[in-house]
């Protein structure tokens, strides 16, 4: 059985103070028993406006919220999985939507860029071209934590089941999907889709959100969650306010989900043919 904990977050437009909510989460998680800290998409920089964030566009070894996570994790003996951060790439034009697994050293061991772009106009007027800003990835990322064997994706990578179909096959024990859901989207899918893709993968789902009025405009669902691998919700903060909160990992429910519908076992490859 390991301990987590989640970090709602409302992330502003400054980097310094989404950092130190970071840092202040980790303290709070440690002290409460937890082996992981687990934060939403776009910790560190939440913000629409991109001639005001251009500034805060810096590659790894400059970005001052993954300097901070890093000292965090180090500081109090804790993994900080990062949902994502807003990275500049070398040679690109547009960043990377990244998230970061960093253990208890403040050692990175994994990183993973969002490989689906949020590109839509919604019925509310809202009109989202997450392309414009991010270049997608192109890779399926898996690491091995104290909890067991994590795979990465970031919110709406979550409308896309052949990455949760790769992810199954590389047996992941829990799945992380940190996301900045538009209240809309959240309000009709959210909770639905978390919960089959547990099942798909017959692993823990585990999704820290953004949540609230943020100081760029944008509102956001929150309902940071953990599913077990049956699909039942194990955690559920609400979509009211930021905070912190646990959960626990148990291996012998991933067992006993996985001898009681083992589809991981059963599946098979399917042919296509053209007409």
């Amino acid at each position: 059985m390991t301990r987590i904990a989640l970090l709602q977050m409302t992330s502003g437009i400054d980097p310094a103070v989404n950092a130190a909510a970071i840092g202040e989460a980790a303290l709070a998680a440690k002290a409460g028993g937890a082996a992981m800290l687990f934060t939403p998409e776009m910790c560190g920089l939440l913000d629409r406006d991109r001639a005001r964030a251009a500034p805060h566009l810096v590659g790894e070894a400059a970005n001052p919220v993954l300097a901070a996570a890093r000292a965090a994790a180090a500081r109090e003996g804790i993994w900080v999985v990062l949902g994502s951060l807003a990275i500049a790439v070398e040679g690109e034009e547009r960043s990377a939507n990244r998230s970061f697994v960093i253990d208890a050293q403040g050692e990175i061991r994994a990183r993973y860029d969002k490989i689906h772009m949020f590109d839509v106009d919604l019925a509310t007027g809202e009109s989202w071209r997450e392309s414009r800003a991010y270049r997608p990835g192109g890779e399926v990322v898996t690491v091995e934590t104290p909890a067991g064997r994590l795979g990465l994706a970031i919110c709406y990578d979550l409308r896309f089941p052949a990455l949760f179909e790769a992810l199954g096959r590389a047996r992941c024990d829990l799945i992380a999907i940190p996301a900045a859901f538009t209240v809309p989207t959240g309000a009709a899918h959210w909770h639905i889709l978390q919960r089959a893709r547990a099942i798909e993968a017959s692993a823990y789902v585990v999704s820290a959100a953004q949540v609230g009025q943020h100081e760029d405009g944008r509102a956001t669902y929150g309902h940071s969650l953990v599913v077990d691998p049956w699909g039942e919700l194990v955690l559920d903060m609400g979509g009211e306010r930021a905070g912190l909160a646990f959960a626990e990992i148990a291996p012998q429910r991933i067992a006993e989900v996985r001898a009681q519908l083992p589809s991981l076992a059963n599946r098979r490859e399917i042919p296509t043919s053209a007409s």
